[in-house]
């Protein structure tokens, strides 16, 4: 077992940080800002709660919708669409790490995704009554383009930050896309509150909304092109192979390698877990707090939840910057544990409370005590596993992070369609998601992060 002082002798010197590498990391936020979109806009507020809309329209007498002949209740399908997007992640993007780590294409596949995911989006703008299923095709899409730019985009965080300040620019760029994700929801929803003063119905107000969404998504990720390097070091193809087929050997190597980490990989599990928490509760809280009480829901207006939603954008900003400094200041694992008790504790209130005159009240409530926590949890926890990765394997290593962070992150989103499908309520379902949480934090209090770092050949911060 390496001692934190033989590791720190045996590493090469950590790389200075060039000047350049300021211009870097500000394209590097930039994408944050430009994807946040996607999340926020469509993700979060209007897409869900318009396709469930629709196929609540389009449901048979028996309250069904029929997709290849399968049976679906109306305010399943897109959680099931979910699912289906973040399986095809989990397939396809740890190849896509190792091709990229091999072939020095990190940018250029980041760029490939990143216009392929944005044009997808603004193709929602054809989601009309009679193509409400094309909601979910695109989706799924969009989504799995969304999850393989990031797996390039967190590559790029070892090269432009050495480890001290690693939890630092991982969070300002967590803090840069809630900006981003809230200036465009604020011009959203100014637009949907003024349709009838410009004489749009609301169906066309919400397709105009997805549109931009994909338009600033693909619009500003330009900076990020301009301001951000390639920095990969091309190799040779063995004689015989192909990207793809280097790519699933390198893959497969990667794993094995990752054996010899065990902490690392502890982590890894960790936030397979809590993670799918936080990614279902994003998933679903447009479509829960849309539904009718009947259902389950809140039945809050789409306004009201727009403005609650672009609050949390804005607090968000302020909490991953809070989470960024507190990491600092405590070291990162107490930074997350914190998180995920506040997470826990939102979620069981989201179970038990939310039923009377003041379910919307509580839900602003709720709702900012989420935005202090959301991006803080994830920022550190992409920082933490940055000072995890032995050097020239950080997108392999970031592609097995992304298949920690999609992995099981499927798993909440169909456990929530599928009881309230047999439930015929949404309330029910929200206790699935209480576990994640719980099982993920218990796990995360087991990991020596100062050993995982040490064990990576790189030297652990001062705090930890």
């Amino acid at each position: 077992m390496p001692t934190e002082s033989s590791a720190d002798l045996n590493q090469p010197p950590a790389p200075e940080i060039e000047p350049g590498n300021r211009r870097e990391q500000l394209g590097w936020y930039f994408y944050d800002w430009a994807n946040s979109a996607f999340s926020t806009t469509v993700g979060a507020v209007f897409l869900g709660p318009y396709v469930s809309n629709l196929a609540e329209q389009a449901a048979g007498a028996d309250g069904l919708v029929r997709i290849l002949g399968v049976p679906m209740a109306p305010y399943s399908f897109v959680s099931y669409c979910i699912s289906i997007s973040v399986i095809l992640q989990v397939l396809f993007l740890p190849i896509l790490g190792a091709i990229a780590d091999y072939s020095s294409l990190r940018k250029k596949l980041m760029q490939i995704f990143a216009v392929a995911g944005s044009w997808a989006t603004m193709f929602m703008f054809f989601i009309v009554d009679q193509t409400w299923w094309l909601g979910g095709l695109l989706f799924i899409f969009a989504n799995l383009c969304f999850g393989a730019a990031i797996v390039f985009y967190n590559a790029y965080l070892p090269d432009i930050a050495d480890p001290e300040d690693r939890d630092r620019v991982s969070s300002v760029g967590w803090a840069l896309g809630y900006l981003g994700g809230g200036l465009l929801l604020t011009l959203n929803l100014a637009f949907f509150l003024m349709r009838d003063t410009l004489g749009i119905d609301s169906g066309l107000a919400v397709r105009i909304n997805l549109f931009s969404g994909g338009l600033w998504w693909f619009g500003w990720s330009f900076v990020t092109w301009r301001l951000l390097r390639s920095r990969d070091t091309a190799k040779a193809l063995p004689p015989g192979e192909t990207y793809l087929s280097t790519g699933l050997k390198q893959l497969w190597e990667t794993f094995q390698e990752a054996a010899d980490y065990p902490h690392t990989v502890r982590f890894l599990i960790a936030y397979l877990l809590y993670n799918d928490g936080i990614q279902t509760v994003f998933a679903v809280a447009a479509v829960f707090a849309a539904a009718p009480l009947v259902q389950g829901g809140l039945e809050i207006e789409q306004d009201v939840l727009t403005m609650i939603i672009l609050m949390i954008q804005f607090v968000a900003f302020g909490g991953a910057l809070l989470f960024g400094r507190l990491a600092m200041r405590v070291g990162a694992k107490k930074a997350l544990i914190i998180g995920l008790i506040v997470w826990t504790a939102v979620v069981i209130y989201a179970y038990l409370g939310l039923k009377g005159e003041s379910r919307i009240l509580e839900f602003w409530i709720l709702g900012g005590f989420i935005a202090l926590v959301m991006g803080g949890t994830q920022a550190v926890s992409r920082g933490l596993f940055a000072n995890m990765i032995p050097q020239g394997k950080e997108a392999e290593f970031f592609s097995i992070y992304e298949v920690s962070e999609r992995g099981t992150s499927w798993l909440g989103p169909l456990a929530f369609g599928l009881v309230n499908q047999f439930t015929g309520s949404l309330r029910p379902a929200i206790v699935s998601i209480i576990l994640f949480f719980v099982v993920g934090l218990a796990l995360l209090l087991r990991v020596d992060v100062r050993r995982a770092i040490a064990e990576s050949g790189n030297k652990p911060p001062a705090v930890v």
